[in-house]
């Protein structure tokens, strides 16, 4: 299994606990595991059996063919990703008290290189739409951007993020009334 499939299995399980109003241990006691399994998995740092993930689907009462149906696995999927602040979900590891992790985003590019940037952008910055040999990944550290691509546009403020193929036409607009500052992080495949 690809790590991003098994971050979306435990995010869903997490969802889906939380919206019955279960605890980590009952849903354990349900699905006869540890309590600690039940983290793991959520926290994406173990991969369950498949005879386990059957059983924890069933604890939370789930048909087997919806929870799967809602894992993306298309590798052809939406090539514009964004995801808003409040959207994030955090976890905590253990042994590790006062550290609070916050999972913005997951995405397996396979031999790749990565590149971190951070990008200001002054009130006035403008060029025209670019292309990039690379996926970029882009959080909003501050201000107020609008991203322009092709067929679309998005808004992004402080402490929202976005994935996007780089080879889409796209350039950013500072919107705001203030320097923006964006972490930008490319990914080059096969580099």
């Amino acid at each position: 299994m690809k790590e991003d499939i098994l971050i979306q299995i435990g995010n869903q399980i997490r969802e889906r606990r939380k919206n019955k109003g279960i605890t980590v241990q009952e849903l354990a006691d349900r699905a006869s595991v540890s309590k600690g399994l039940i983290s793991q998995i959520e926290n994406s740092r173990a991969i369950p059996s498949l005879m386990v993930l059957i059983e924890i689907i069933r604890a939370l009462d789930v048909d087997l063919n919806i929870f799967f149906k809602e894992i993306d696995t298309e590798k052809n999927g939406r090539t514009i990703l964004v995801k808003r602040r409040d959207e994030y979900y955090y976890f905590e590891k253990e042994q590790a008290l006062g550290f609070r992790y916050h999972r913005i985003f997951t995405k397996n590019i396979e031999k790749s290189t990565v590149d971190i940037v951070l990008l200001e952008l002054e009130i006035d910055a403008n060029r025209p739409m670019v292309e990039t040999e690379a996926f970029e990944y882009k959080y909003i550290l501050s201000g107020e951007i609008e991203y322009q691509f092709e067929q679309e546009v998005v808004r992004l403020k402080a402490g929202d993020s976005m994935l996007f193929d780089g080879r889409i036409p796209h350039t950013p607009k500072n919107i705001g009334g203030e320097k923006a500052m964006v972490l930008v992080i490319y990914f080059f495949e096969g580099a």
